[in-house]
């Protein structure tokens, strides 16, 4: 097959795979349904998600092992099952410890191998603009839960959750197997045998903990935005069909950028990308402290939003700058840690800070101090080094 074909047959299947998987950002969907289902506290369903937050890292984490082990199509098709058996038996949980087992157990682990299978399978694959498909691959997510939010939400209020969760088994399975198929009708394999000594475990040096700072300096203001995006534009006085209008316009956002953060990095290489995404994300918090009214903080989070999500783009797409591509997905699961660490700090803080002042405004100067310190840290990012 072509390399141009091989590309896209990897493209594809890294759609099939992370579309459906990308619905974990539409969990707020699930929460009333499922606490009235269940008899479910608020804590407890943030309990589950950020369990399945984990669960989804650690299975990041485990990929390189296993696609060095086992071919794309059997691993395609176990990942696949796994998230989907873990979705059904949460879709059939008569208690609450079963849905968080099935939800935020079983669902995260094959996911998450099989989205860092897809980067692999990607910078495998693609041999130009590497950066924008890399862009592409982790914009999935967002668009995921902007495309599956209102699939869920109908879905519920026609058949009930059971049935949502269900058919969501059942799209993630039938992607995932599909991509497995690709993946051997393509011929992709995840690791180029030519160079097999680049795959190894090795020290990540400077340049890895230069990446992950400022990712996870981005991930942490962005997954604020991303967390609370409704109740901080009420918070301000919105209006709740501004609320959820905005929330709906920041996640499409947040995926444009990723793969506007990619096509980027191509370009003026991670440094200068870095600062400019930080530098607007502080703008965005410069105005929210400014211009406290609704339609402001609902323009201000979608800058910081905007911001995270061109360093997600830039993170992934200078991976492939920096290392060789047998060491992409160690190197992706290695980063993706600080985004499940970001995930619990800022977004948690920001709570903690609301409960206790009934207002926001603390959090938004701490989210601007962040992005300040990520340029300043974006500022020594080297030059891209092309790798093979």
């Amino acid at each position: 097959m072509k390399p141009e074909r091989r590309g896209t047959a990897a493209l594809v299947a890294a759609t099939a795979i992370n579309l459906p998987v990308g619905t974990i950002y539409a969990f707020s969907v699930l929460v009333k349904p499922v606490e009235a289902l269940l008899g479910a506290t608020r804590a407890e369903m943030s309990f589950v998600f950020g369990l399945a937050t984990v669960t989804l890292t650690v299975g990041m984490n485990f990929a390189p092992r296993l696609y060095r082990r086992f071919p794309p199509l059997a691993l395609s098709v176990a990942g696949g099952a796994a998230s989907a058996a873990g979705l059904w038996l949460a879709a059939a949980a008569t208690t609450f410890a079963e849905f968080a087992f099935g939800y935020g157990v079983l669902f995260g682990p094959g996911a998450g191998v099989l989205f860092i299978a897809s980067q692999q399978a990607i910078n495998q694959a693609v041999t130009r603009s590497r950066g924008l498909a890399n862009g592409y691959v982790v914009s999935l997510l967002p668009l995921g839960a902007m495309l599956g939010a209102p699939l869920l939400g109908w879905t519920i209020e026609a058949e009930g959750v059971r049935v949502a969760l269900g058919g969501l088994g059942a799209a993630v399975f039938v992607g995932c197997a599909l991509a497995g198929f690709l993946y051997r009708a393509a011929d992709i394999r995840l690791i180029d045998t030519s160079a097999a000594g680049q795959a190894g475990e090795g020290a990540l040096g400077r340049t890895f903990w230069l990446l992950a700072s400022v990712f996870f300096l981005a991930a942490s203001a962005g997954l604020m935005v991303l967390s609370q995006a409704a109740a901080i534009v009420q918070a301000y006085g919105g209006a709740a069909a501004l609320a959820v209008g905005a929330t709906t316009f920041i996640t499409g956002a947040v995926g444009a950028a990723r793969i506007a953060g990619g096509w980027l990095v191509d370009r003026y290489g991670g440094a200068r990308v870095g600062i400019g995404a930080h530098l607007f994300s502080l703008a965005g918090a410069l105005v929210l402290a400014a211009v406290p009214a609704p339609a402001a903080a609902a323009l201000a989070l979608a800058m910081i939003g905007v911001g995270y999500g061109i360093v997600s783009g830039l993170s992934a797409g200078a991976i492939a700058q920096y290392w060789h591509r047998n060491r992409f997905g160690y190197v992706a699961g290695r980063l993706y840690i600080a985004w499940c660490g970001a995930a619990v700090c800022l977004p948690v803080l920001a709570g903690w800070l609301f409960d206790r002042t009934s207002s926001y405004a603390s959090a938004v100067w701490i989210a601007a101090g962040i992005n300040v310190l990520g340029a300043l840290l974006a500022r020594a990012l080297p030059d891209k080094v092309n790798q093979p």
